[in-house]
């Protein structure tokens, strides 16, 4: 892969069509523009991250967090840019907007995944692989069915970035490749993912929108495996910067809702300095006396130290990211002190975090909510000659195409229709369709 090739402002599904702007906006501060003012990601405020949304304290929704995902995703790249183009003269004429590139791509990683967090997530591939659905199976190829039974919040970004909805325009968001391709941290279909991860980048009726994508950026199939494809290079950046935004801002919120202690958080937040930086982290963090200005402090100085682990890291490793045969996350190659920090977060993050009351309460009414909704709209949709059925289908947008000739169509009109929903417009569809609220007369 080379830089001139991979940095691409043709736009996905605009390809011959190019209007004169009246600005100086770059393609790629549009694609970040274009991303913040649509619906999809304004939907964000009200999704859950990990915690419940908020009370008396507030803590991260999705919107935040893309927010400052796509802030540390501009620094990653502007580093990165920096570095490169010092490195070698041979080199894309927007090499310096690999910021822009990647922010926009970081607003845009979790526009995919459905209400209530990654219990939303579970229960849509529950939904098909636990119940008995033989009849869906035998009406889908393997593709498709695997699509379902794994269904994925990262595949279904790109769907919903890429797909024309009925009355919508072709391209979806019209992004550029190279944003788009940005976005796919898993380049292979259902299929082909790995049976312990269930992890991958396109549903089979994106396929092959990848694969255009991939060859107009030059981005080949993997060396070790055929069904894969390598990552574009700036997959790293967008994962890194993801990495470090969940993983350490869940440590500050569990600080702020009081699952964790002020000395426990403090200490591993400091965990990531040497003997001489803690020292000075300290010193300045005590320059305040609210706790929750210090647990702040440290938090940023965390987060700045492996913005620039990452940014020499990529640099360190362009060859092989290049090559495609970088087979490990940024995080995964930091230095000793670092990952040894990062790893106590995640063990803390683990053992009291994601186990807490509050996201175990989230996850299971979750799982009820996405199971119920998909019970009736997907018996719905399969059979629309019902009379109650088509009073139900007639609350879905009419964007969602639910009069698709196909069942594999069907169920991804639903899917489209439910993973989009906010938490709350799911919660209040479920109490209307289960009678839990009746209208007033």
């Amino acid at each position: 892969m080379n830089w001139n090739q991979l940095l691409s402002t043709k736009r996905f599904g605009l390809e011959e069509y190019h209007e004169k702007r009246a600005d100086d906006r770059s393609e790629f501060q549009r694609d970040y523009d274009r991303l913040i003012f649509s619906a999809p990601f304004r939907r964000l405020q009200n999704k859950t991250q990990v915690f419940p949304l908020p009370g008396s304290v507030f803590v991260h929704n999705r919107l935040t967090h893309s927010l400052e995902v796509a802030c540390v995703g501009r620094s990653l790249g502007v580093n990165v840019a920096h570095r490169l183009s010092s490195k070698s003269e041979k080199q894309s004429p927007f090499l310096d907007e690999i910021g822009f590139i990647v922010s926009a791509a970081c607003l845009a990683h979790d526009l995919g995944n459905p209400p209530f967090g990654h219990s939303g997530e579970k229960a849509i591939a529950t939904f098909f692989s636990e119940g008995n659905r033989q009849h869906l199976h035998n009406e889908m190829t393997a593709e498709e069915w695997k699509d379902c039974t794994c269904f994925e919040g990262n595949a279904n970004a790109l769907r919903l970035l890429t797909h024309q909805f009925h009355g919508r325009r072709p391209g979806g968001f019209v992004l550029t490749y190279s944003t788009l391709a940005a976005i796919i941290k898993y380049p292979y279909a259902s299929i082909y993912s790995d049976p312990k991860k269930q992890k991958f980048g396109f549903f089979d009726s994106e396929k092959a929108d990848f694969e255009k994508i991939a060859l107009e950026l030059g981005v080949p199939r993997s060396q070790e495996n055929p069904n894969h494809f390598a990552r574009h290079p700036l997959v790293y950046l967008v994962e890194a910067a993801d990495d470090i935004c969940y993983q350490i801002m869940d440590i500050e919120d569990a600080h702020k809702l009081k699952i964790l202690t002020s000395d426990e958080t403090k200490n591993l937040f400091l965990g990531f300095f040497n003997a001489e930086r803690k020292v000075r982290r300290q010193e300045t963090m005590f320059m305040v006396t609210d706790v929750n200005e210090q647990i702040a402090y440290l938090r940023s100085s965390v987060i700045g130290q492996l913005i620039e682990e990452c940014s020499s890291l990529f640099v360190e490793n362009e060859e092989a990211i290049l090559n495609g045969t970088c087979t490990s996350s940024l995080i995964k190659k930091l230095p000793q002190q670092s990952a040894e920090a990062y790893q106590n977060c995640k063990k803390m993050a683990k053992a009291k975090i994601y186990r807490s009351s509050e996201v175990l309460d989230v996850e299971l009414a979750g799982y009820k909510i996405i199971l119920t909704l998909l019970d009736h709209l997907v018996s719905a949709v399969l059979n629309p000659e019902k009379a109650y059925s088509q009073q139900l289908l007639m609350r879905i947008p009419e964007q969602y195409e639910t009069n698709s000739p196909t069942v594999y169509g069907k169920i991804m009109s639903i899917l489209d229709y439910i993973s989009g929903m906010t938490d709350i417009y799911a919660l209040d569809l479920y109490r209307k369709i289960t009678g839990m609220s009746i209208p007033t007369l």
